[in-house]
This record gives structure tokens, C-alpha cells and sequence, in this order.
């Protein structure tokens, strides 16, 4: 007898419920680990801070005046304007890190180049223009920007065209820059800084306002939908497979749920009394009884002057997007990606890769002066401190974010909300009493480490 053939069909395992959304809603699952994350450690510093602290929580019904815990209007709007410049640098690490290199003078630029601006203002352009001339403060924002790409520039030159290793470079820079910010003002703080430059930090005045923060979601809004049916289109017209309507709907459906969330919160904190006064001062008017008392500052009058969105965000945002665009819809990022994934192959194939690491470093700098701009215009001073042990923050922002230190990985978002998570963490240790800078480095580097790792475990199951 002849035995029976055996079926050689296989079945693949049945996909799960969320699987199957995640891939009919092409929503990435990385992003929403980081976010699960994120929401994670604001919740858990709250509850420390609510139920073991003893502070009033708004999740528990307190009101704006009496919450002192994390998840407040305050402590978000301060948060986002501290993950600004972070962010910001995290973006180009982002395509450093990707053609597998390292840039560990980020810090060092940073602080290098707000040195500068600060001793630019003063010493030079407010004797030569006058106190508080309209162009001081442009002047030294390109002063800054360019400064930044040059030093980026040079580092790059000597990676690309001489062969040096980029953390030997970088790691020289670090030690150059610092020294050299130290030697050219001697140690000592400049300040104070042109007025309208340190709203450029979002002190003081610094922030879009109540009205124009509801127009900017409102405009955001209008993009994302724009952004998505484009999309869609691009997509028919290629022959590309379309989502469904409803995965569609809900996806623009919540991120722009998310904008309009931010906007209300950010509205949600209202000026302190002194920026009330100075206000109504400026117009000769009398101040309202709501800014005369604690106890009703959040009234209907004085709820109006709600911070809104402040400008390093607004930057940061843009930065984000002119990011987002350059390393997906650009030969420039398609490169990149290339060059990071086999730089051999990329070579081979026609890319001028010496001039892409040049340009990749230029753009690091650049970055790294924005974020000098919104570091100075911030303390409203030029300091030695400034941009301090930054580098390392901005490697774990891009890490935590999801790029790959092996090369060839990594998202413009990933990096922000990275940095957002990194910023999360040292703010909810001050808030709950470890405000010393040790605790917060043990658990920075603690994220890093489990980052990597978690990388490594992703890269083995995509295999």
C-alpha cells in the first residue's frame, strides 16, 4: 500500500484584533509604544505627586488655582518649551545617527555659539544701532544660524574628506568649542540681551496668545485633512492600495484631536499677575478686579490672556516639519536612508558621499545654532553653562525615539517625542523632590541603555 500524500498547505497564524487595525490604519507601532510611554510616566508622576505628596490633582476635580502636581496647564506649557531646542538638535542627530556616525559637540556649539550672539549684541551691534534697534535681534539670528552651520560644516570636512572618525571629531569639538566659549568672554554671563530677542525664548511675552493659538490649531487642522486626501490621491493615482474611508477618518480624526488638546491646554495657563499689569499699563487702562485677587484670576476676563503656544514649540514644529519633508519627500533623504543602509553600495551606485556627510553636519550645526538662539533668548543671557552635557540628551532623544544606532532607522517624530519623554522624566523628578542632577542621570542613561535594547529586540523579530 502507498501511503496517503500529506498536505503540504500551511496556515499562517490568525492576525490579532489590534494587528489588524494597526495595519489597516498604517499607524506605526513604535510611535504608539512611545506614546503608550509617555502617557505612562505622566500619570505615574502624578498619582506620586497627588497620592503620595499629597498635592490637589484636576484629574481629581481640583481647580487650575489649586493643582500642584504634573499634569497641570503650567507644568505642560513648560514642559513643551523645554523640550524645544532638544528637539530641535534631535532632528539632525537623527540624520547623523542614521549614516552611522555620532555628533557629541552638539552641546559645545550650542554654548559656543550663544556666547557669541551675547557679546555680538552687546559689544558691537547695540553700541552701533542703539538700544533696542529692530534689527538686533535679526541680525543675531542669522549671526547664530550661520555660525552653527560653519563650525557643522568644518567638522563635516574633516570626517568626509580626511577620514577622521566622527566621534574622534565631534568628541575633539566638544573639548574646542567649550574652551573656546570660555576664553572669548573670560567666564563671565552676558546679559541682558535684546528685548524683542528674548521673546524669541518664550519668557516674558514669548508666546502666540489665546486668539492666535485657536487660528494656528485651526490652520493645522486644515493641513492635516489637506495632507491625508493628497495623500490618498497620490496614491489612486499610482495605483497604490488605498486605506479604507473610516481608518482614514479616524486617523486625521485624532491627530487633529490631539492639536485642538494642546491648544486648549496651553490656553489653559493663564499670564502671571505681573505680565497682567504690565499689559494694562501699556494701554492706559485700569486693571480688571480678576488680576487684583488669587482667588479669581481664572475668571472670564483674565482667562482670555492664556499663554498659548510658545515660540520655541512654534519653531520646533516648523523645524519638524521642514525635517519631516526633507528626509521623505527629498532626494537629499532618500540618500541618506541609502547611505545608511549599505554606504559601500551607496557609493557604488553614484552618491557622492563625502559631499552628503559634509552637508549632514552642516545641517547638525545649523540646528545646533537655532538652538543657541532659543537657549540665550530663554535666560536671557549668554552663560557658560549653557548647552551643557546637551549632547547626550540629544543622542538619548534620537535613541529613545527609535533610531537605529546600527544605522539605516529613524523618524523626524520619533526623535521629538523622544525628546518629550527624555524632558518628561527630569521635569516629574524635580516636581516630586530629586531635583539633584544625579538621580536624573542615572535614569537618562537607564532609558538609553533599555532604548538600545529594545532596538536591538525589534530589529531581531522584523527579520
Amino acid at each position: 500500500m502507498t501511503a496517503a500524500p500529506q498536505s503540504t498547505t500551511t496556515h499562517a497564524p490568525k492576525e490579532g484584533g489590534l494587528t489588524r487595525f494597526l495595519r489597516t490604519t498604517e499607524i506605526d507601532p513604535r510611535l504608539l509604544g512611545m506614546v503608550g510611554a509617555l502617557l505612562l510616566i505622566w500619570l505615574a508622576f502624578e498619582a506620586y505627586s497627588t497620592f503620595v505628596l499629597g498635592r490637589p490633582s484636576m484629574l481629581l476635580g481640583a481647580s487650575q488655582a489649586e493643582a500642584n502636581g504634573f499634569l497641570t496647564p503650567r507644568n505642560l506649557w513648560n514642559l513643551s518649551v523645554q523640550t524645544a531646542y532638544i528637539g530641535i538638535m534631535a532632528t539632525g542627530m537623527v540624520l547623523v545617527i542614521i549614516t552611522r556616525n555620532i555628533d557629541l559637540s552638539v552641546g559645545s556649539i550650542m554654548g559656543m555659539v550663544g556666547m557669541y550672539m551675547g557679546l555680538l549684541q552687546v559689544e558691537y551691534l547695540t553700541p552701533a544701532l542703539g538700544l533696542g534697534h529692530p534689527s538686533i535681534w535679526i541680525i543675531t539670528v542669522i549671526f547664530g544660524i550661520a555660525m552653527g552651520a560653519l563650525i557643522g560644516c568644518f567638522q563635516g570636512v574633516l570626517i568626509a574628506f580626511l577620514g577622521i572618525p566622527a566621534f574622534i571629531v565631534t568628541l575633539g569639538g566638544l573639548l574646542v568649542w567649550r574652551g573656546a566659549a570660555f576664553l572669548v568672554a573670560g567666564g563671565k554671563t552676558i546679559a541682558p540681551l535684546d528685548e524683542t530677542f528674548a521673546l524669541i525664548g518664550g519668557g516674558s511675552f514669548g508666546a502666540l496668545g489665546k486668539t492666535g493659538s485657536w487660528i494656528f490649531a485651526v490652520i493645522a487642522c486644515v493641513f492635516v485633512v489637506w495632507a491625508f486626501l493628497s495623500g490618498r490621491q497620490s496614491r489612486k493615482t499610482h495605483g497604490f492600495t488605498l486605506r479604507p474611508v473610516w481608518a482614514e477618518t479616524f486617523v486625521i480624526a485624532l491627530v487633529c484631536g490631539a492639536i485642538l488638546g494642546a491648544t486648549a491646554v496651553v490656553n489653559s495657563y493663564i499670564w502671571p499677575k505681573g505680565n497682567i499689569e504690565k499689559y494694562y499699563k501699556a494701554l492706559g487702562q485700569e486693571l480688571p478686579e480678576c488680576a487684583k485677587s488669587n482667588s479669581t484670576i481664572y475668571s472670564d476676563v483674565c482667562a482670555s490672556f492664556g499663554h498659548g503656544f510658545a515660540y520655541p514649540v512654534l519653531i520646533m514644529i516648523a523645524v519638524a516639519i521642514a525635517m519631516t519633508v526633507l528626509m521623505t519627500r527629498t532626494r537629499f533623504g532618500r540618500y541618506v536612508f541609502a547611505i545608511g543602509g549599505n554606504p559601500e553600495a551607496a557609493a557604488l551606485s553614484g552618491i557622492n558621499t563625502r559631499a552628503m556627510i559634509v552637508k549632514i553636519f552642516t545641517l547638525m550645526g545649523a540646528l545646533a545654532g537655532i538652538a543657541a538662539v532659543i537657549g540665550a533668548a530663554r535666560q536671557n543671557s549668554a552663560t557658560n553653562a549653557m548647552g551643557n552635557l546637551d549632547e547626550l540628551y540629544v543622542i538619548a532623544a534620537a535613541v529613545v525615539g527609535g533610531t537605529s544606532l546600527a544605522g539605516g532607522v529613524g523618524t523626524i517624530y520619533g526623535a521629538i517625542i523622544g525628546a518629550l519623554i527624555l524632558t518628561s522624566l527630569q521635569t516629574g523628578m524635580v516636581l516630586i523632590g530629586f531635583g539633584d542632577g544625579s538621580y536624573q542621570r542615572i535614569v537618562i542613561g537607564i532609558a538609553l541603555v533599555l532604548a538600545v535594547y529594545l532596538d536591538i529586540v525589534y530589529r531581531k523579530r522584523i527579520k
